[in-house]
């Protein structure tokens, strides 16, 4: 057990900006190139001049991203509660959970993966792919990412969650950093050569379903060469379902998984109010939702780095380590949407040129729109900071309000209403708004939780009076 001594040395010995740096590095890493073949799908789609295959390969991103809801209700519960299991020295509970979180993630997969092959076209068109040259298209991107290569998707993310849990945040961030660099050597592989012109979406639907399994496969053997000497089990026993297990990842993922949710469904309206003014309006903001997930995926990465390092600390009731730990993130994460949002703000339209190469309205809308959205970047960044340390903690419900506030019941409602006073960028516009309210409501309860830990709890008070007896 000499090993897992070291990987522990992070939570409890090393200095806090080390152990910090040593966690979030290389998830931030990893999340960065997430984003970059996720671009690259569009970077390449781009070269075929279409902006209805643009278009297609954006409508589908939600059902997509869906699968990363998944992932984050079994992957972010797992981790949080395998973190404070470790901290509190349970390490059997520890073990029980990550079973639980793999075998639940499988199944709500597999299940989500057959309902959207059954009902593939009518979710095409509730994701805005209603017009006749997105649809076909569309629906194959559908099934090749979502339908055959879901449970690999899901399962990649849940097991980077998990390995990350126990402090082995390289090889986590090497995993999820594989499926990237795969995606990207492989786009032009199966677009370009394998496949014939004109399939230029399912070559990219086929590269990133099987980069997703060339990943998956990774994990799988990393937790079987090591499974001596860590806690990660993938072993479906009764314990999994004993201990309150289910009812803590469920109740603590639960937000993580609402917040990709919501933030789905808010992309879905979007798309479909902006598909009323036009394909070349809903191209351009396609690029920039991209174009601006570069910001969010460092704060991701950083966030979901430390949450281990926090919920740790937290459970071993090393208080001060934990908020160090909290500040020194946030700030950071912070930085880094800011600068994002300056080089947005500057260069715009060359940002969105590098996707929509051809000179038209879509990409003069889309440096528009990359505008807009980029302004929120620092507010979202210290919002989800605040929302990832509730997770860690256990504090489910005041990461619920969060979620939900942070997309859903601010900016979907904003949408219709700012659209009536400003047309189409009023739409936009609801995204960095619901951002600094978000903002807001995350410091104040933040700051709340802080002072509540600085009181003595009644527990303390009685061995106080107790001791000077």
């Amino acid at each position: 057990m000499k090993d897992r001594a070291a990987e522990v040395r992070v939570f409890e010995q090393y200095p806090i900006v080390r152990a910090v740096m040593a966690l979030a590095i290389p998830t931030v890493i990893s999340q960065i190139i997430l984003v970059i073949y996720n671009m690259a799908d569009t970077f390449f789609i781009g070269l075929a001049g279409s902006d209805a295959m643009i278009t297609a390969v954006t409508v589908c991103m939600p059902a997509f991203m869906f699968l990363s809801a998944v992932s984050n209700l079994f992957g972010v519960g797992g981790a949080s509660v395998i973190a404070r299991a470790l901290g509190a020295g349970e390490t059997d509970k520890a073990r029980h959970t990550a079973a639980f979180a793999f075998w639940g993630c499988v199944c709500v997969t597999v299940t989500y993966s057959i309902g959207a092959w059954l009902l593939r076209d009518t979710f095409v068109n509730l994701l805005g792919g209603s017009d006749p040259a997105v649809h076909a298209s569309a629906c194959r991107y559908l099934i090749w990412t979502v339908v055959l290569g879901g449970v690999a998707t899901s399962l990649n993310a849940l097991l980077g969650h998990l390995v990350r849990s126990e402090g082995r945040s390289m090889q986590a961030g090497f995993g999820i950093a594989l499926g990237g660099v795969l995606n990207i050597a492989l786009d032009p592989l199966f677009m370009f050569v394998i496949l014939p012109r004109g399939n230029e979406v399912v070559g990219a639907a086929i590269a990133t379903s099987l980069s997703n399994l060339i990943a998956m496969l990774y994990f799988l053997v990393l937790i079987f060469k090591s499974r001596r000497r860590s806690v990660i089990s993938l072993k479906p026993t009764r314990a999994a379902l004993e201990d309150r297990i289910p009812a803590d990842v469920l109740a603590t993922g639960l937000p993580a998984c609402l917040m990709t949710l919501c933030e789905n469904i808010s992309y879905a309206v979007l798309d479909n109010l902006m598909a009323l003014s036009g394909m070349v309006m809903q191209a351009g903001i396609g690029v920039a939702k991209k174009v601006n997930m570069l910001a969010h995926c460092m704060v991701r990465g950083m966030a979901q780095g430390v949450l281990p390092l926090i919920g740790y600390n937290y459970a071993a009731g090393n208080y001060g380590r934990m908020k160090r730990a909290v500040r020194i993130s946030t700030a950071i994460s912070v930085g880094l949407a800011t600068g994002c949002m300056v080089i947005c703000l500057a260069f715009s339209r060359s940002l969105i040129g590098v996707f929509i190469q051809h000179a038209s309205d879509s990409q003069l809308y889309g440096a528009r729109f990359l505008r807009i959205l980029c302004v929120g970047g620092p507010f979202s960044a210290c919002a989800y900071a605040f929302i990832s340390f509730f997770q860690a903690v256990g504090e489910s419900r005041k990461s619920f309000v969060l979620a939900i506030l942070r997309k859903g019941l601010l900016d979907i409602p904003m949408m219709f209403l700012l659209v009536k006073t400003i047309p189409v960028y009023g739409i936009v516009w609801a995204t960095p708004i619901a951002d600094i309210l978000c903002c807001a409501a995350a410091l104040a309860l933040a700051w709340q939780f802080m002072r509540a830990l600085e009181r003595p709890s009644v527990m303390d008070l009685n061995m106080g009076l107790a001791m000077t007896k």
